[in-house]
């Protein structure tokens, strides 16, 4: 429980001091002006609080001394000011009381006289009459008083004196007399030391060099059209902008008559924020403009013709104060959290609200939501207390986050807000919270083993033991094995973990729940669903399907009629890959052939098609390679070796069979029945021409049934009926296209027009159902033809 009594003390303490003391010297003894313990000092929490960002003073708490904690500048602070005060405030932290202290700083003569320029030209025509006074830039000297500028002197010579003037406002300035007439052809110029000195102890002084240039006769000085000129700005006013054009004329001609502007009379700060044209005599803003640091100034402007001859005008600049500066909040004193039993008037923070503009533009309001069980008081000037005002209930709010409003009486208002946090203690009533509902993650295959996969976090809005959570994971198995040899947690951070190499070919996503505890007694916890899908990786090279490689090494063979048009499909390269996605993307590239350029291979379908017809010179065995690539990074492939036969007809293929090896396979068997068709045929080709001769030899004995000019064989060379090579060439001639499909049981011959039109009438085609019949039919068909012919 936090009970305040506050009391007002009246009256303040007041110290004087020099400027530029020493770091860590005493002010004075303010426990002893103020009545205080030093033995209590640091129980009683004592300590010092002043305005800006620079704190000057410090409290010893050992000795009860005020001791300076920076270099003190009085010009710096206070600038020309004739009373230089800093105030402060001490604070009692454990009485709850304030006192005010002032400390004067007074003026050392710390600074020399200054010109702002160390050279300085002045032109004078040789008729200026004796007597002419002509004005020097002034010397500044930011001390105070008698350490402040005294005089000015000048070097002797023998035509001009130095006249020393006192303005309005103290300020002593000099002027050039000519005592005698000048001589241009004598001496064009004249160089002159004017020296400014202080009074202080020691003295200190400045010099600058004054060049007096002589000019021929200008007889019209330029003439300000104003001898004041004054404007009124805003403080906001953006920087470039025009604030006042001064305007000199001169009624001589030539270089006489142009007239240059200048600033004869500005100090450092202004220079920096002031800018006249030299030639247009345009004054603009060129830095920032402060109501709360200047809210006049006085510009004194010279216009000069080319001839030497000037006059003098002020400019005078009103600055308006405008709402620029919000209110400035700051706790003093902070309570983070009380129990939720506390009375109300319980003290919360102790606040100090500042506003840096001036009138109803500095005049401030603090605030806080209604809805909130908190009220402000104002026990002194520019302080707040923030206070309960009714009891707390931490079962309906377990924190507050009091928002504490300062707003002044500018037009528009300005405001500044800060926020509170204040903890209501209480037990463990909170149960953790996962930051989502679910959880979904995702992890490469192959991935190694340790690999991090992603974190859960749950929060618990307890404090202290009660909001410390614990992490584990409740699951059963994946595909039989305990979920604990696949992932585990971090039970401090809640970063889950891969104890395997994961498969995307063996499961493809793990399902599972983590549980997150409290330490409170007795401990709470909550549950939350995790999925990890599993990524797939390009690990699988792609599988040939088709051609099927024979298991006792021999070649598989595909056949291809000579006849075949461009784009003919000779047979289909058939492969998978066990990977998905991009990975399992497969493409078909012909990477080596026996006749490049004869074969394609479609990319996408892995057809392989003629690419041209078949020449003469192509070989009846054609191998090819096509290279198998899927899309993933980095591909990886896979290469099918095809065995392309080239043949027209079943003479050239029992020629060449003997090149190509003999497939092992028993559903491969097709070259054998093809053998065997052709021997059987060939034997009962053979009969049939034994036959026919006897039956001609018989009907040529018969004179009265036979006519020998009935019958010719005009299409029929005698040399293919004589002999096993004439049997050969008879079949030959017959046997012009054979189309063979291997592991199928179908097969086609067929027998175009010949220059045996006389004896074979038409084309006959046979659609072959077994290899076996080919024996029979052509035996049947060569029966046919005997008929005919006779």
């Amino acid at each position: 429980m936090l009970v305040t009594v506050w009391e007002a003390v009246s009256g303040q303490t007041r110290y004087s001091i020099p400027e530029e003391m020493q770091k860590g010297s005493t002010v004075g003894n303010i426990a002893k002006d103020l009545g205080l313990d030093i033995k209590e000092l640091s129980d009683l929490g004592v300590r010092v609080v002043s305005k800006g960002r620079t704190q000057y003073f410090a409290l010893n708490v050992n000795s009860g001394h005020l001791i300076t904690t920076e270099r003190i500048d009085r010009e710096q602070i206070c600038g020309r000011m004739e009373k230089c005060l800093l105030t402060f405030e001490i604070i009692v932290e454990e009485k709850m009381k304030l006192y005010r202290v002032e400390v004067e700083i007074t003026d050392i003569n710390d600074n020399a006289p200054n010109f702002q320029a160390e050279e300085s030209e002045v032109k004078i025509s040789e008729t200026t009459a004796p007597g002419s006074r002509f004005p020097l830039q002034e010397a500044q000297d930011p001390d105070l008083g008698i350490n402040s500028l005294q005089s000015y002197h000048l070097s002797s010579n023998r035509h001009f004196s130095l006249d020393v003037q006192t303005g309005s406002d103290g300020v002593k300035y000099a002027e050039l007399v000519l005592e005698k007439s000048l001589d241009r052809e004598e001496q064009a110029v004249h160089d002159l030391i004017l020296t400014a000195t202080d009074g202080g102890d020691p003295v200190t002084s400045g010099t600058a060099q004054i060049r007096v240039i002589v000019h021929d006769v200008n007889d019209n000085a330029p003439v300000f059209s104003q001898s004041v000129y004054k404007v009124n700005v805003l403080e906001n006013m953006p920087a470039g902008s025009t604030m006042v054009t001064v305007k000199a004329t001169d009624p001589d001609e030539g270089i006489h008559q142009e007239v240059k502007y200048s600033i004869r009379k500005i100090t450092n700060k202004p220079s920096q924020i002031f800018h006249l044209d030299s030639w247009t005599g345009e004054l603009t803003v060129v830095g920032n403009l402060d109501f709360e640091e200047a809210a006049l100034y006085e510009i004194e402007v010279q216009a000069h013709d080319g001839g030497g001859l000037f006059d003098r005008s002020k400019i005078v600049i009103v600055v308006s104060d405008v709402n620029d500066n919000a209110p400035e909040l700051t706790i003093t004193s902070l309570v983070s959290s009380i129990p939720e039993d506390s009375p109300p008037g319980t003290v919360i923070a102790l606040l100090n609200v500042q506003d840096p503009d001036s009138g109803e533009n500095g005049e401030v309001t603090c605030s806080t939501p209604s809805n909130l069980p908190f009220q402000l008081k104002k026990p002194f000037e520019n302080y707040y207390s923030l206070v309960t005002d009714r009891a707390l209930d931490r079962e309906q709010v377990a924190a507050y986050n009091v928002t504490v409003t300062a707003t002044d009486n500018g037009t528009p208002p300005l405001s500044t807000a800060i926020t509170i946090p204040l903890r209501i203690l209480d037990t463990n009533d909170n149960y953790p919270l996962f930051d989502k509902t679910s959880y979904t993650g995702y992890v490469m295959e192959n991935n190694p083993i340790g690999a991090s996969l992603f974190c859960l976090t749950a929060h618990d809005y307890d404090s202290e033991d009660n909001s410390r959570i614990t992490y584990s994971i409740t699951g059963t198995q994946i595909q039989e094995a305990p979920l604990s040899s696949s992932i585990s947690i971090n039970s401090e951070t809640g970063a889950l973990y891969a104890l395997r190499s994961f498969d995307y070919e063996q499961f493809r996503e793990i399902r599972f729940q983590v549980q997150a505890q409290d330490g409170g007694s007795p401990p709470l916890s909550s549950n939350v669903s995790v999925t990890l899908f599993i990524l797939d990786q390009n690990d699988n090279s792609p599988h040939i399907l088709h051609p099927s490689f024979p298991t006792d090494g021999s070649t598989g063979v595909e056949l291809a009629p000579r006849s075949s048009e461009p784009g003919y499909l000779v047979t289909k390269v058939v492969a998978v890959d066990a990977d998905s996605g991009q990975n399992a993307w497969l493409s078909y590239q012909l990477l080596k052939a026996t006749e490049p350029g004869l074969f394609s291979v479609g990319l996408h379908s892995g057809e392989i098609r003629t690419a041209r017809s078949f020449a003469d010179k192509d070989a009846l065995k054609q191998s090819l390679v096509v290279l198998v690539k899927d899309k993933g990074q980095p591909p990886l492939s896979a290469t099918a070796t095809v065995t392309v036969v080239v043949a027209d007809s079943i003479s050239e293929i029992l020629s060449d069979l003997s090149s190509l090896s003999a497939p092992a396979d028993p559903q491969s068997s097709l070259t054998l029945y093809l053998v065997i068709a052709v021997a059987s045929v060939s034997c009962l080709f053979f009969t049939f021409i034994i036959v026919l001769l006897a039956l001609r030899l018989r009907r040529w004995r018969s004179s009265q049934l036979f006519d020998s000019s009935s019958v010719t064989f005009s299409g029929v060379p005698v040399s293919q009926f004589v002999g096993i090579d004439g049997v050969r060439a008879f079949l030959h001639s017959y046997s012009h296209e054979g189309s063979l499909t291997t592991g199928s049981r179908k097969s086609q011959f067929n027998f175009p027009k010949s220059n045996y039109e006389n004896n074979l009438t038409s084309q006959y085609a046979y659609e072959i159902k077994d290899p076996i019949l080919i024996t029979e039919e052509l035996a049947n068909n060569r029966d046919q033809t005997s008929i005919q012919v006779s």
